[in-house]
């Protein structure tokens, strides 16, 4: 059997798409793959960093200018030349120009169903993602979905029979577990220029996390924990755009320190450190189809702050201190203050989040 691998997210920094199409990658590597062949289509480059051993999977690079010139032309003109018997695509989308069967992964349609918070970065985004993703469930020969919520919404709004969506729900790479060395932890600290005591958000900066609010509640929460920093992980992809290195610096003028240092991304190695060394991490958002930075945080022994949306819930159950409106910066203050200094609490959700993991 020879099963086609839309790849080009494995490409660059991975966030999202990337991190779990890489962890699945590496799952199969460990499977008997005698009887199949996995051809891996890249857009412009092979990263050396894959570490697959077995042979079974084989390498193409497609050299395209575009993400859809690759997907829709370049990808569909090659799947089409190697015969597969089916093409997988993790990323919502499958090539228009494609009519053989596919394998989909739809990780929310927070496009489709609440396209008021989501982040478009054209308007050809807006047209097309919410287009193309309808017409490539409904061609898929499978759905794969995160979250029970997910799949409820897919078969609500996309009006595709239930038994060709599979809900698959996501677990944390090993990497993130409990570190008891306190040297990593201190070079990592060093690393990023921790000082001391640290709350973290590590994930894409959209609009429905509302990150700002965050920032102001943590300037509040400085005033009366000055001890501790925040650390902010993530690119900014706001759409309508909002600055917030300019709330950060605001901020660090004001407290007149580091209050809150910024690192647009970091290696995969680091991030089960920097959850290590954390007391606290915080994901707040108005939808996911998962929320898996949650989880992240929790499996490394750190409580999290999050909100009680969507398929966070289902997720992370009673592991977590839930913010009902992020809308409210004082409801968020309460809720990290709340999380840093009630040590009961603390102690009962990491036992909480470490057997939800």
């Amino acid at each position: 059997m020879r099963i086609g691998i839309e790849a080009d997210k494995l490409e660059g920094g991975r966030t999202g798409v990337g991190r779990v199409l890489i962890n699945i990658l590496r799952q199969w590597d460990g499977f008997d793959l005698s009887d199949l062949e996995l051809i891996l289509y890249f857009k412009n480059s092979v990263p050396d960093d894959l570490n697959l051993n077995k042979s079974n999977f084989k390498f193409k690079v497609l050299n395209a200018k575009s993400n859809a010139i690759f997907r829709h032309y370049h990808l569909s003109k090659q799947a089409k030349k190697d015969k597969l018997n089916i093409l997988f695509c993790p990323d919502y989308v499958s090539p228009i120009t494609y009519f053989k069967p596919t394998a989909l992964i739809l990780h929310d349609i927070s496009y489709e169903v609440r396209p008021d918070i989501y982040n478009w970065p054209s308007v050809w985004d807006k047209i097309l993602l919410k287009y193309f993703s309808k017409i490539s469930a409904k061609r898929a020969k499978y759905i794969f979905v995160v979250s029970e919520y997910t799949k409820k919404e897919v078969i609500k709004h996309y009006r595709v029979k239930e038994g060709k969506v599979h809900v698959i729900p996501l677990a944390v790479d090993k990497k993130f577990r409990i570190v008891d060395n306190k040297e990593k932890i201190q070079r990592i600290k060093d690393k990023y220029k921790i000082k001391d005591k640290y709350i973290c958000f590590a994930a894409s900066i959209v609009n429905r996390r509302h990150l700002d609010k965050i920032i102001k509640a943590f300037e509040k929460i400085g005033k009366k924990l000055p001890e501790y920093q925040f650390l902010l992980i993530g690119k900014n992809h706001t759409s309508p755009f909002v600055d917030i290195e300019r709330l950060v610096n605001e901020v660090n003028e004001k407290s007149n320190r580091q209050a809150i240092l910024r690192q647009d991304f970091v290696k995969g190695e680091d991030l089960p450190l920097i959850y290590n060394g954390a007391d606290l991490g915080i994901y707040l958002s108005e939808y996911e189809g998962f929320g898996l930075p949650v989880l992240e945080s929790v499996a490394c022994g750190t409580p999290s702050v999050t909100s009680p949306v969507t398929s966070i819930p289902e997720v992370i159950g009673d592991s977590a201190i839930y913010v009902n409106n992020i809308k409210d910066i004082d409801e968020i203050e309460k809720a990290i203050f709340k999380g840093l200094t009630d040590k009961e609490l603390r102690q009962h959700l990491i036992s909480k989040g470490l057997e939800r993991v």
